[in-house]
């Protein structure tokens, strides 16, 4: 079982895990008066990083350097920046520091690496500075940022609620381990959402199955429903990864779950079968050409 801790120093600085998830379901409702869609996504973090250090800089503020596999901003589009300047408003505490970013995750995957990445920029740097932020102000912070960040902060397991904001953090340990399949497509968040098409009866007969199973201590049977509302809309817009979706399962003969707005699937092994999940990969990673990696359910 992983037992990394997240936050470990090395030197003179902070060295930050920021762990990619996995939505288990995902419930789509109608859009709100303030633009967003009422959601119900039973979330759990896995152990697949993007690494994150923090040090005192040379520059004035916040110098961000990112690295690694995939791009991800250097400027004021990062989220890390909104972390920065948003303890600076509050705290009225400002200090010259250098964060370097290492993307092992990829963007537009449906796993939050950005949203992660930015709820461990703000553990990372209130701890590095001092600044004494209790978690519930830091939760407060989070959703500011964004919608998934807030969930980052607590888990490893929680159904959130509202926009995303509002977590449940469920107590049950639920372990799995999971093949994650990551085509090579960066999905518009926003795109899948604008084309979403909200079925409210869908919507109510989903939440009451997978509440019930959640009530009863069945996260197993939520899992294996499948459920994500956005993988219509998505597949309607990236048509290749519905076709990717169908070969692989026929592959397989196993069904595949889409995480978030995707572009990632993964399928869940209860059985802890870890050389049926390795045969399994070889045999994407050779007929099909995404990128495949084994997971577990994250402790923390």
């Amino acid at each position: 079982m992983n037992h990394t801790e997240q936050i470990e120093v090395i030197d003179k600085g902070l060295h930050i895990l920021a762990p990619a998830k996995i939505n288990l379901s995902l419930l789509v409702g109608p859009r709100r008066e303030d633009g967003y869609h009422e959601i119900e996504t039973l979330m759990a973090k896995v152990n697949w990083y993007d690494d994150i250090y923090v040090e005192d800089g040379t520059k004035e503020g916040i110098e961000l350097i990112c690295q690694g596999q995939y791009w991800a901003p250097t400027g004021p589009d990062n989220l890390i920046y909104k972390v920065y300047n948003e303890l600076s408003d509050i705290t009225g505490k400002t200090a010259d520091i250098r964060i370097t970013l290492s993307k092992n995750i990829p963007a537009g995957s449906g796993l939050g690496s950005a949203s992660s990445d930015a709820a461990a920029a703000l553990v990372g740097v209130n701890k590095y500075l001092k600044l004494g932020l209790q978690k519930t102000k830091l939760s407060k912070i989070a959703g500011c940022i964004g919608s998934d960040v807030p969930f980052f902060l607590d888990g490893p397991l929680a159904l959130c609620t509202g926009r995303g904001e509002k977590i449940r953090k469920i107590q049950k340990n639920f372990e799995f381990l999971a093949l994650l399949i990551v085509p090579d497509v960066s999905v518009s968040t926003k795109r899948v959402y604008d084309n979403y098409k909200c079925e409210k009866n869908l919507f109510n007969a989903l939440s009451s199955r997978i509440n019930h199973h959640i009530n009863k201590n069945r996260i197993d049977l939520a899992a294996e429903m499948c459920a994500n509302m956005l993988q219509e809309s998505c597949c309607q817009l990236y048509r290749d990864l519905g076709n990717i979706k169908k070969r692989i399962e026929s592959l397989l003969q196993e069904p595949l779950a889409l995480s978030g707005s995707g572009s990632a699937f993964f399928w869940l092994n209860r059985n802890g079968d870890m050389q049926k999940l390795e045969q399994a990969k070889c045999m994407l990673e050779e007929h099909i050409s995404c990128k495949c990696k084994i997971v577990r359910n994250n402790l923390w």
